[in-house]
């Protein structure tokens, strides 16, 4: 298009550095090719209905970037499949999504924070070592004799292999969750050296702030953002903590709001509650929770938490309501599970569904020690 000039301004330099890459100074880094990144732009067309609308400026481009199914149904292949790009072709593509789509580049940026959070965790599965028996071989004591020695040490390594990648697998997500639902509703994450919350008696040192938002009246807003509270998630100290966060807010001029999406009741949910509430703030729990994310986030951006987050949650979390009959009380019905190294690499069997993962492993991986900031 002969009204798209291809040079980036520094604004569209910083962006695409930042949606293109995750984690460059760790073991596994990922980078997005410019097809890969176009792939995305079409998935955002797909979402928003408005996929016809981008022929209208590149010809026949739909039929190569636009996906026929949702995005969670795509597979690794499509992705990763080389396309053929004219020069900076990536570049107006994103240009035109800005001026065709409400939200487009936050609703790129948090799809391709999705994105590469999933490759990261794909290269995880292949190259997170197995555990070398002198990490697990102390833990024998406790079951020794009960089972063949030889499978005694293979039931401590699977254990600890999956202890690991599960762990490993809690991090992304964790690291994925916060700004996603940051962004989505407008505001940003906020680390403690920002210091936009300052704890109480010590202006010097600074919360970590979920979500840091100004409202149109110049109010700022401190957001919270929870799966779930239990009883037994944090010990007396981290909640604590968590209570001193709505008073650090207050004292620092901003309102503090708790999200909790999970909304089962007990004690120190209602006790965090109420004290976001006594210091002059907001708490959304379940159906409010998503709610209130809706709202703020505006049509488009809606439809992304919908699609991309409170949909697949949802859908997982529905399989709690299922009833096993062979046990006292509401328990999901497992399906049978089969784990076996074959020829170097892992294939997972559940149920009827099998799962093959070639294994790579990388022995530095072990001190690969992620970051939220990573990127």
């Amino acid at each position: 298009m002969k009204n798209l000039h291809p040079r980036l301004d520094a604004e569209e330099s910083k962006f695409l550095t930042k949606i293109m890459t995750l984690g460059v100074a760790t073991n596994l880094p990922v980078v997005m090719t410019p097809g890969e990144l176009v792939k995305l732009i079409g998935v955002v067309y797909r979402d928003t209905g408005m996929a016809e609308q981008i022929d209208a400026s590149f010809p026949g481009i739909s039929a190569k970037i636009v996906p026929n199914c949702d995005y969670y149904s795509i597979s690794d292949d499509w992705f990763e499949a080389p396309i053929q790009l004219d020069a900076f072709e990536h570049v107006k593509l994103m240009r035109l999504g800005i001026k065709q789509i409400p939200d487009f580049l936050t609703y790129l940026r948090c799809l391709s924070e999705l994105h590469k959070r999933r490759r990261k965790y794909a290269m995880i599965l292949s190259a997170q070592p197995m555990p070398a028996m002198v990490q697990v071989s102390p833990r024998a004591l406790i079951e020794y004799g009960r089972l063949d020695t030889a499978a005694l040490a293979s039931w401590l390594t699977w254990r600890k292999f999956f202890y690991d990648i599960d762990n490993r697998s809690a991090q992304e997500t964790g690291y994925l969750f916060e700004p996603i639902l940051a962004a989505a509703i407008g505001g940003e994450s906020k680390g403690a050296r920002a210091r936009v919350v300052k704890r109480t008696g010590d202006d010097n040192k600074g919360r970590q702030v979920d979500c840091w938002k100004i409202r149109p009246d110049g109010k700022p807003l401190a957001y919270e953002f929870k799966l779930r509270v239990t009883i037994a998630a944090s010990g007396q100290g981290r909640f604590g903590e968590e209570l001193q966060f709505a008073e650090d807010c207050a004292n620092s001029g901003a309102i503090p709001v708790l999200v909790v999406l999970d909304p089962t009741p007990n004690p120190r949910l209602h006790e965090l509650q109420a004290e976001f509430e006594a210091k002059g703030g907001h708490a959304y729990i379940g159906d409010a929770a998503w709610t209130h994310l809706e709202e703020e986030a505006g049509g488009v951006m809606a439809t992304f938490i919908e699609r991309y987050v409170r949909k697949p949650i949802s859908e997982i979390s529905s399989f709690d309501l299922e009833v096993d009959e062979e046990v006292n009380g509401r328990r999901i019905k497992l399906l049978d599970f089969e784990a076996r190294l074959v020829d170097g690499s892992i294939i997972f069997k559940i149920g009827k569904y099998e799962r093959l993962v070639a294994r790579v492993e990388n022995e530095n991986f072990i001190n690969d020690e992620p970051s939220p900031n990573e990127e």
